[in-house]
Order: structure tokens, then sequence, then C-alpha cells
């Protein structure tokens, strides 16, 4: 890292003698980076060169904790918003960096004391008053507003925050990155935390958030305000936001079995939302949330979360297309009486355990996101519709754009949502279950689900514990169907 400049530049007027400069420079020698003027951490890395996304992200602290206040006027698209960030420096900190996108910064401290702020395009940048020990726990305060934006991703998605064209519905959404159009963060699958998200709204609007009701809304001055808490775990581009007119459906669901593996035990809370207009349409889809969870923790294990839910928006425009955010999948353009819905909110119910709960270590380890949840598909039209998970391997197989690159290896950040993260990903989970068995592979599946609980795991991870469990020979899995670039002669290798 290159060295900081002094803090203070000498000025001629206040020049010392040298014999003063020696003196002072002899006793300034005994002092820590407590002390004024001397500093010995370096800043945080701007990035954390994700290998598809490599300013993403930043280096030199773990974050534990996001508390968010937020206060939202529809009428003026404006967001004013207090961040308070609690993390653990991984380093000598004399500097370090949170992504946040078009909203101006008011004011930070870190510590309780001012830290100089200054941003350059997605980066802010903090300097605390005094550095920051390796292994310190710090809190940093950051007060931000301003009209927050969508963000255009690679791959053409918009994300970040989604307004309808009318102005009366906002949705913040953020994979992979749109988590810094609304709030300051470590922007990477690999840095979770915690959160507390309160967020004031109009009176009649509904403002909805991940996790659970702290308590109930309060109305003070023509002003409501929810306070949401999502307590387990969360990636960044997990978090979401909705703002509007919404119906709420509150019921329970499954989620847990007993050690016999039969009987259920526990049931949490299904916090179904949808606009108004959408109420009648979006009645099929939250009605189902029992089933699929039900057989979502048959198959996959205990539930990760405290609560499930789901969040429908009117118009596909505003998003067009679904999305795991946890514990709350946000769903567009909803009609009714459309069979792919089950299958649609399926794959998002199953990315809890996959995705969100296990999270990937970078971008690309995605296919293991997507390629259970697209499996997850292929296992319940096995169980529900009598198509064989190897009916829907055999298409998948001739299907020439899942061959276009091996699932593990995106050549770059525009192609992280095509086909082989999807399709081919599921290929490669069929592969392991002909070659180890149904009932080991269930054991396989829900082993992985809770080993790496609330955790993060990459590619590798993923080989050597499935290698581990078994004593299959698992080379042909991870060198063709997983890591090779040509099609197989046949679906049998």
């Amino acid at each position: 890292m290159p060295s900081r400049s002094p803090r203070h530049p000498r000025s001629p007027r206040l020049a010392l003698s040298a014999a003063t400069a020696l003196l002072l420079t002899v006793a300034a020698s005994g002092c820590t980076s407590e002390g004024p003027g001397i500093v010995e951490g370096t800043p945080g890395a701007h990035g954390l060169r994700d290998p598809l996304f490599p300013k993403l992200g930043n280096g030199g602290y773990d974050v534990s904790h996001y508390a968010l206040d937020l206060d939202y006027d529809p009428a003026a698209h404006h967001l004013k918003g207090t961040a308070e960030i609690t993390a653990r420096a991984t380093q000598d900190l004399s500097a370090f960096n949170l992504d946040l996108s078009k909203l101006k910064v008011d004011s930070a401290t870190v510590e309780g004391e001012k830290a100089a702020a200054s941003q350059a395009g997605t980066e802010l940048t903090l300097r605390p008053k005094r550095d920051l020990r390796k292994g310190e726990t710090f809190t940093a305060v950051v007060r931000y507003s301003g009209d927050p934006q969508r963000i255009v991703n690679a791959d053409t998605d918009e994300e970040g925050w989604l307004r309808s064209k009318d102005g009366k519905v906002s949705v913040a959404v953020g994979q992979p990155s749109g988590s810094m159009a609304w709030f300051p963060g470590n922007n990477h699958p690999s840095d979770k935390a915690t959160y507390d998200i309160k967020v004031t709204v109009p009176d009649g609007q509904t403002a909805i958030s991940n996790g659970e009701l702290k308590s109930p809304p309060v109305t003070r001055s023509g002003r409501t305000t929810f306070a949401w808490q999502m307590r387990e775990p969360m990636a960044s581009y997990l978090a979401m936001l909705a703002v509007g007119k919404f119906k709420v459906w509150e019921s329970k669901a499954p989620a847990k079995l007993a050690e016999d593996g039969v009987t259920a035990v526990r049931t949490v809370p299904v916090y179904a939302a949808a606009e108004e207009s959408v109420d009648a349409a979006s009645a099929q889809l939250r009605s189902e949330i029992p089933d699929l969870m039900d057989w979502c923790v048959t198959n996959f294990g205990p539930y990760p979360f405290d609560s499930i839910g789901s969040v429908v928006l009117r118009n596909a425009d505003d998003v067009g297309y679904a999305l795991e955010s946890q514990g709350k999948p946000v769903y567009a353009g909803v009609k009714g009486g459309d069979n792919s819905l089950e299958e649609a909110q399926l794959h998002e119910i199953a990315h809890q355990w996959f995705g969100n709960s296990v999270s990937p270590k970078n971008w690309r380890d995605m296919w293991l996101s997507e390629g259970f949840a697209t499996y997850a598909e292929w296992m319940w039209e096995e169980d529900q519709e009598g198509r064989t998970a190897q009916e829907s391997f055999d298409e998948a197989f001739k299907y020439e754009p899942n061959w276009a690159f091996p699932p593990a290896s995106p050549p770059d950040a525009s192609r992280i949502s095509d086909n082989p993260v999807y399709q081919r990903g599921a290929m490669v989970i069929h592969k392991i279950r002909q070659a180890v068995g149904d009932e080991p592979f269930l054991e396989i599946i829900q082993g992985w689900a809770a080993t790496h609980r609330h955790g993060n795991a990459s590619t590798d991870d993923f080989t050597a514990y499935v290698d581990a469990q078994t004593e299959a020979d698992l080379s042909e899995v991870w060198e063709v169907w997983l890591h090779g670039d040509e099609k197989p002669a046949t679906p049998n290798g």
C-alpha cells in the first residue's frame, strides 16, 4: 500500500527549529497509534477482487450488524438514511471503504468521533480520527440522503431501487450489487451480517423488509414506522425493501422435522404481501407456501430462518424477474391461474437453504445456489407431476445453450445468469445423485445445508464435502460435468 501523506502539512509560519523538531521526534517514537499524528495502519482494499465483480465489497473489516434507519417520501422520491455499521477490523486500518451509489453522505463518525468522508463513483471512503487496530470491534455511523436510483448490472438486469412508473410502489432488490442503491455496506456475499431495518413512510403506506416485525407499526404526525429484524446472517444482495399500498396475510408453515424425520415439530410465521391490485391473483401463490415449505423441509432439512413470506408486485416491468430475497422472495407480474407459479415459488423457497443460508463465497460460486434451486424444481416435478428428474436432465442435456461454459466458470459478469449456471448446474447435482443413490444423495444435500448453515461456501468446498461423504468415484462428475469445456457424447458421459 502507498504510504499516507501527513494529516497536517507543516506551515512556514509554524516552522520549528531543528532542535525542537528533533526533541519532538524522539518523544513521539514512544507513542502508539492512539497518539496524534502517528499512523501505523493502512487503508482497507476498495474491492475484494471477486473474479466476476472485482470492485464489489471492501477489505480490512468484517461487518457483524447493520442498523438502518430510513425515511422515504414517495411523492418526492427522496430517501434519508442513517446506517450504523458494527464491524471488526481484520487489519490495522487507517481508512476503509463502503459501497454506496448515487446517494450523498451528509456526515460520518467512527467510534463516536467525526470521520473524514469522501466519495468517488460507488466508493465511500471513511478515514477515522485514529487508526483502528486489527481485531478491534468498531461502529461507523453514516448519515446520507438523495433520490435512490436503479442500477443496471452487467447482464442488463435492473436492480437497486426500482420505482413503478406511477411512482406508487418502490422495491429495492440487490442481486448482485443493488443494495448499494439504498444503504452503504460491504457489498459482497462473503461478508454476511444481521440486520435491523427501520423504515418510516407516509401513513397508509406499508414498508416491508427482511425478517420479522420487532413491534407493531407506530404512527406519529401522519407517518408510520415499521421496524424489521433479520436475526440470521444475510448477504447484502439478499436485503430487500418494498414501499407502497400492500395487503398482508399472516399464517404458519412447517419449518423443522422431529428426530424421527417424520413429524413437524415447529412452525414459522408466513408473512405474504401483495399490491392491492393483485390481491386475487396472488392468492394461489401465498396459499402454496405451507405445502412447499413442508416438501422442502422433508428434502433439505430444517428451515434455516425464523419466518417465510413473499412480496408480489403488480407489474413485471418494474422487476423483470423473481428474486430469493432472504425470507421474503419477490415476484412480479403475477396474473393467477398459471401452473408455472408453483415451480417459480418452489425455486425461490429452495434458495432459502441454497444461496441464502449457504451463500456463495464469490460470484463464480453462484451455480451452487442456482443449480440446487433448479434441481429442486426437477425433484418437485418428479414427486408431484410424474416427470422424472432423469427426463428433465435429458432435456437439459440436449439444449445447446447449456454448454456455453462450465457452470462454475462464467466467462464474465454479463453471463452470471446464463443457462449453464442454472441448467448445467442442476445436471451436476443429478450426476451426483446417479453416482451415490437416492438415499445417500438426500443425506449429502441435507448435510451440506447443515454443515454450512448461515455461512459461505465455494465450489471447492462443495466437491471436497461430497467426496468425503461417499466412497463413490466422482472424478468424472467434477472433471466432465462441472469443469469440462466440451459436451459429453452422451448423457451417460
